[in-house]
């Protein structure tokens, strides 16, 4: 049976100043990251709120009523399946083209480079967006086109979480389709350098003159669901800017992935 002992007062971060309807708001989204955090019974909650026992319960059971937490005898609170619900709907409502796009405008005006933005559809990687950048050459690509994994940074990218039998296997439908990759073994050694970087590279696989630096875009499960790559001719891409541009895209692709839920 839960009591009413009052505990130590501890005002929430955010919450000095507040009014008394957005008080009450922040608190209760206190507790549900308290839940999140671990927290189960009244006196955790309390203890992470710095609230009393009598407000928290208060506060607690609404959010029970209202299905965003679970309350069970023995086990104490548990997120509920309202915020399943939200997450699913925040998940269909955001789709990664129309989070992506805001960044990777940012970083076509910082860079000056063509961007893509693609998904890996079967064997191919698929581009969902471009940006042509601001350089004096064109990159022969387009939205809907379906471009080579093995060769492309992006579709790299991509695959960088698969294990090295997928790769293989991608490596195959390369080699049997002609083009400029290295040998099997320099190619698998490079993609475990990738791979361990969170970063890929296309150093004219895919097509002569052409490189890119690409990195994948992750979901809240922390899944690779897409990639973007900065694409550009030798002339703006040798390998010190490659080099350069790699934070530049590790940045931005954690960024696009924070947006889409991840947490890493």
């Amino acid at each position: 049976m839960w009591d009413d002992t009052p505990v130590a007062s501890k005002p929430s971060t955010g919450e000095a100043g507040a009014a008394p309807g957005s008080q009450t708001l922040l608190r209760g989204l206190a507790i549900l990251e308290a839940v999140a955090g671990g927290a189960r019974d009244l006196a955790g909650l309390s203890a992470a709120l710095g609230t009393t026992r009598s407000t928290t319960h208060r506060l607690a059971a609404a959010l029970v009523e209202q299905r965003y937490l679970t309350f069970a005898p023995r086990d104490g609170y548990g997120l509920g399946p309202k915020l399943l619900e939200l997450g699913f709907r925040a998940q269909q409502a955001a789709p990664v083209t129309r989070v992506a796009r805001p960044h990777l405008e940012r970083l076509s005006a910082e860079c000056g480079d063509t961007i893509h933005l693609g998904v890996l559809e079967g064997d191919w990687a698929l581009y969902l967006d471009k940006l042509p950048g601001r350089r004096r050459i064109e990159i022969s690509s387009r939205v809907g086109e379906r471009q080579p994994v093995w060769s492309t940074g992006l579709g790299k990218a991509l695959i960088l979480d698969l294990d090295e039998a997928r790769w293989r296997a991608f490596y195959r439908l390369g080699d049997a389709r002609g083009g400029h990759s290295p040998d099997l073994d320099t190619w698998l050694e490079r993609m475990r350098t990738y791979a361990a970087g969170g970063i890929a590279y296309d150093r004219e696989e895919n097509e002569p003159e052409v490189r890119c630096v690409a990195g994948p875009i992750r979901d809240a499960g922390g899944a690779i669901v897409a990639a973007f790559s900065v694409t550009s001719t030798v002339q703006y891409m040798d390998e010190a800017r490659m080099a350069a541009l790699a934070a530049t895209v590790r940045e931005v692709a954690g960024a696009i992935s924070r947006d889409l839920g991840w947490a890493g």
